[in-house]
């Protein structure tokens, strides 16, 4: 399984800056939407409140959990399905200890562990269990990742409306020239702006992705698990293939 760039993520990514900008540019220029204290407050301030919440350790681990809404595996679940096929044709035919040369070759630790536990003579239900943890805990880590992005989501618009209450405050204290205020205003609104455009169109959509993210890695990963058991099991390698179809929408079953 190969891993590829996910266009869809960067095109709404990019897409969604290139309108704001273009709307920012038509209706009275960059410079009016640009004010640093305004950042420091948003950025910042939900930088700190999502440390609050989450340990440090953590907060830097969504880097890498980011990873997977930007890149995608194809997994090709029909080939993945021919693979394990095969796999259970040479068990069958051969015996297990054949697959001990195909488990070397497999870049997915997953399958090679799986496969791995097979050979070595794994009882099924302790094999099921071992498996249904690695999927639990992979469940776990995405579902970290996805709390902390959901947490910079849900605070970035309230230190946006922070930033603006501390602005008209400031503006309030100033009142003396009446010629301010329109200025002052709109100072004070931008990290409204800021926090909802971090929120509406960063955090919470990655959020979204990680989560399907999370689903379709799942989905694999029960697929071969449950091939892996059907080849240890010795099931027929049609009712293997049968069992594994299962997995893929209707649609494609008959492709597959």
């Amino acid at each position: 399984m190969k891993k590829v760039l996910d266009i869809a993520t960067l095109l709404g990514l990019f897409g969604g800056i290139l309108v704001i900008l273009l709307a920012v540019m038509i209706g009275g220029g960059l410079g009016a939407f640009i004010n640093i204290p305004s950042m420091l407050v948003v950025i910042g301030g939900t930088v700190a409140a999502v440390l609050v919440q989450y340990p440090l350790e953590d907060v830097l681990g969504v880097i890498g959990v980011l990873r997977k809404t930007l890149l995608t595996k194809t997994s090709e679940l029909p080939k993945l399905i021919e693979t394990i096929v095969r796999f259970a044709e040479e068990a069958r035919r051969d015996g297990l200890l054949t697959l001990e040369k195909h488990a070397k070759e497999i870049d997915d630790d997953f399958i090679r562990d799986g496969i791995q536990l097979a050979i070595d003579g794994t009882e099924p239900e302790l094999l099921r269990e071992i498996l249904s943890t690695e999927v639990d805990n992979l469940e776990s880590r995405h579902g970290k990742g996805h709390g902390i992005l959901e947490a910079f989501g849900t605070y970035a618009p309230a230190f946006g409306m922070i930033g603006t209450l501390i602005g008209l405050v400031i503006m309030l204290q100033n009142m003396k020239d009446p010629s301010s205020i329109g200025p002052s205003m709109a100072v004070a609104l931008i990290t409204t702006f800021y926090g909802a455009v971090m929120a509406n169109l960063i955090f919470l959509p990655l959020a979204g992705k990680l989560k399907e993210r999370t689903k379709e890695e799942v989905h694999v990963r029960e697929l071969i698990m449950e091939g892996i058991l059907s080849i240890q099991s010795g099931d027929n390698p049609r009712l293997v293939e049968q069992k594994l179809k299962t997995f893929l929408p209707p649609k494609d079953r008959k492709a597959g």
